[in-house]
Order: C-alpha cells, then sequence, then structure tokens
C-alpha cells in the first residue's frame, strides 16, 4: 500500500544560534489512515523523518520551493499561481536565488542523495521508485471542491490589520476550526483522510484552537502538512485530471529539472488546452470534481 507524506517545510534552514522554525510533518495510506504525524526543526530533522516512515514507492508533497534556477525575480509556476487562482485570492510569495530562505533546494538535493526521484509533474516515474514534488496548500483548498471554498481562500494564516490583535486571533481561530471541520470530512472523500486515525490529528478535531501566536502556528503546520500529504495522495490516484502542473512552460530547466507546483484544479482554474485535456481524461476514466457539502459539526 502506498504512503503519502507532507511536509510543511520550514524555509529557513536556521543557524547555531537561531534554530530552524517547525516543519509539520503527516504520512497517510491509501485508505485515509494517519500513519504518523508530528513537527522536526531543520533540514536533519525533516530528512530523517522522511526516511524513517517511507517504503518504495512513497509520494511525498513539499510545501516549499524544491526548484530554483532564477536568479532573480519569480519562478513561472508562482506567476501562475495568482494567475489561475487569483480570483480565490490566492498568490505565491516569489522565490530566486537572491533570497536567503532556500531549504527546500536544500531538501532536495539530500532526498536526490538518498534515492528519491524529484519529478515535475510532466513525466512519469517508474515503479517502485519513491518521488517527489512540491505544492501549495492554498491551491488545495480552493482547487479541490471537497472543502467547499468556491470563492476565496480561508484566511486562516493572514488575517489583516483592520482588526485588534485580541479580535484578530479570535476570528482567525474560527477560520481554522472551520477549516479542520471541512478536513473531517474527508474520511469519505476520494481519496480519503481520516483525521481520527492518529493521536496528534485527532487533537485538531477534539480540542479547540489556540489564540496565541506560537500555540496556533503549530497547529497550522500540521494542517499544511496533512493538506500536502493529501495532495500526494490526490495526485497519485488522479493525476492531471484533477490537479495541473503550474509552470511547465517555464524555459529554464537547469540539470533536468523545471520548477513547477503541483495543484488541484478545477475547470476554471485551468487554460486553453490544458483544460480541455484534463476534461477528457476526466469524462475516459469517470473522474469528476465531488461537489462540496456542508461541513459536519467538530466533535
Amino acid at each position: 500500500m502506498t504512503r503519502f507524506l507532507g511536509v510543511d517545510l520550514a524555509w529557513a534552514e536556521g543557524t547555531a544560534t537561531k534554530p530552524a522554525n517547525e516543519s509539520g510533518l503527516a504520512c497517510i495510506d491509501e485508505t485515509g489512515r494517519v500513519l504518523d504525524a508530528g513537527w522536526a526543526r531543520g533540514i536533519d530533522e525533516v530528512v530523517h523523518w522522511v526516511q524513517s516512515v517511507a517504503e518504495p514507492g512513497s509520494v511525498l508533497a513539499v510545501d516549499a520551493p524544491l526548484v530554483v534556477n532564477n536568479p532573480t525575480g519569480m519562478r513561472d509556476c508562482e506567476k501562475e499561481t495568482g494567475s489561475r487562482y487569483g480570483r480565490w485570492k490566492v498568490s505565491a510569495n516569489a522565490s530566486n536565488q537572491a533570497l536567503p530562505r532556500l531549504g527546500g533546494v536544500t531538501l532536495r538535493g539530500r532526498l536526490e542523495q538518498l534515492g528519491w526521484t524529484y519529478t515535475d509533474g510532466l513525466d512519469p516515474v517508474a515503479a517502485p521508485t519513491s518521488s517527489f514534488f512540491e505544492c501549495y496548500p492554498y491551491t488545495t483548498l480552493v482547487g479541490a471542491a471537497e472543502f467547499g471554498y468556491d470563492a476565496v481562500r480561508p484566511r486562516y494564516k493572514r488575517m489583516g490589520s483592520s482588526l485588534p490583535i485580541v479580535e484578530r486571533r479570535a476570528a482567525r481561530a474560527v477560520v481554522c476550526d472551520d477549516l479542520i471541520e471541512r478536513m473531517w470530512r474527508l474520511g469519505t472523500a476520494t481519496p480519503p483522510l481520516d483525521l481520527s486515525t492518529h493521536e496528534a490529528t485527532d487533537r485538531l478535531v477534539t480540542e479547540p484552537t489556540p489564540l496565541a501566536d506560537a500555540a496556533y502556528k503549530h497547529r497550522e503546520d500540521l494542517i499544511d502538512a496533512l493538506l500536502s500529504a493529501w495532495t500526494a495522495s490526490l495526485w497519485h490516484r488522479h493525476g492531471v485530471a484533477r490537479s495541473q502542473v503550474l509552470g511547465a512552460a517555464d524555459p529554464l530547466v537547469v540539470d533536468g529539472r523545471r520548477g513547477t507546483i503541483i495543484a488541484p484544479a478545477r475547470p476554471e482554474q485551468r487554460r486553453g488546452a490544458d483544460r480541455e485535456r484534463a476534461s477528457a481524461l476526466a469524462a475516459t476514466i469517470g473522474v469528476s470534481a465531488p461537489a462540496a457539502s456542508a461541513p459536519s459539526p467538530v466533535r
């Protein structure tokens, strides 16, 4: 049974005097069971965790730039994130070689040394090779109809500054709890995710979202890791019938690697021939994005 891993990577690697921020970690299987979930600090700990839970043929999705070939500016995949998901208020931060926070590039190199294959989503990966790709949880939330965010992304990360800080934290927690309710419903989705099957993820449901910033970020990192692992499962099961490759035509290819983001996508988030191909493939294999339904209350 294939394992699907998700890492919400801290982009900055940290130093001897300033440890890296936490990275969220999650591993699920094809039944949606959460096999492992937690946190790590620094690339070494993340790599150790990946190697400890992975099996041949595992698929890993990482929320961080993995291939950064551009000296300045934005990567094509980041530009396409804004142009295709901007209607849902989703855009991507710029990454380039002039910026200091490139922990994802370091992680990619370490995983490749250990036999993992980076995939840009354009060519199949031969079984039983373990592979990994870049994802972006916001595109998952608005690109997969299962979550029900038909009009705009949930503001569980940045609430803006219009509210006083106390009210802002309270509003953020409400949005986060609502997101967790929607994730709870993935237990019956295809592919599934069952938050009740691991102590750390079950606490997302049974305990209210904390208001304090550090505790909140701790929870947010785990949520994004779970979304990344579910994205890996969705890509493995449905491929381009349910997801698109952002940056697929980027001409900056170095050592055979192109920087892309594999992103769940509704038909209206695709462009041109890609939309037609995905619709035709979905019809051929009997796959369609399910209609969203209202979330069940948190237990």
